[in-house]
């Protein structure tokens, strides 16, 4: 990951954005609430398979209860803070998302998933990472779980609690923002 500070140069307006990732589809870009644009390497093929287990479960809990949206990585939300993040896996009640207007859900969402997940690649810095979930839920995520598969580990972030660390769960529950909903996490330690 690489953090570029544009300004005073160039100021990185939500259009400008939007245009730089449109010229640029193979990249893997973020704004952060300061404005700096931040590229990151892609992901490699054993976090991309990892990635595809974690999301592809939340998926299909998401089609069988129609409680929301379900999202990949490759969608990016307008935070309230200004910043545009792209987690690895995301997840919105359904009322929320309703509210936006057609053209809000076609660019990058005003607004904070309820549930992100993010998988903490090779190339990833942790610190970098925790920081990140932290800026998910002092925006609004009511739950996060950040995956480090290297030290087997799942960092648990729930608005207005501390952050809890398990170690090499074979399951977490998403309970009670996301009811009956069991992430098998023994796909990714083996």
């Amino acid at each position: 990951m690489i953090a570029l500070n544009l300004r005073p140069t160039i100021e990185l307006t939500d259009e400008a954005f939007e245009q730089l990732c449109r010229s640029n589809p193979e990249l893997r870009l973020e704004r952060s609430a300061q404005g700096e644009l931040i590229a990151m390497a892609p992901a490699g093929s054993e976090s991309s398979r990892q990635n595809l287990s974690l999301s592809s479960q939340l998926w299909h809990w998401n089609q069988q209860t129609k409680l929301g949206v379900a999202f990949d990585s490759s969608a990016g939300f307008r935070l309230p803070n200004g910043a545009i993040r792209s987690p690895d896996a995301a997840w919105i009640e359904k009322s929320r998302w309703q509210r936006l207007t057609p053209e809000q859900r076609r660019r990058f969402a005003p607004i904070c998933p309820d549930f992100v997940l993010e998988l903490k690649s090779p190339t990833d810095d942790l610190a970098a990472l925790q920081a990140k979930m932290q800026e998910y839920v002092d925006n609004g995520a009511q739950l996060g779980w950040l995956v480090d598969p290297e030290m087997r580990q799942v960092y648990c972030y729930r608005s207005g609690q501390a952050v809890q660390v398990f170690e090499h769960p074979p399951c977490l529950s998403g309970e009670p923002l996301l009811p009956n909903f069991v992430m098998d996490f023994t796909l990714i330690w083996d």
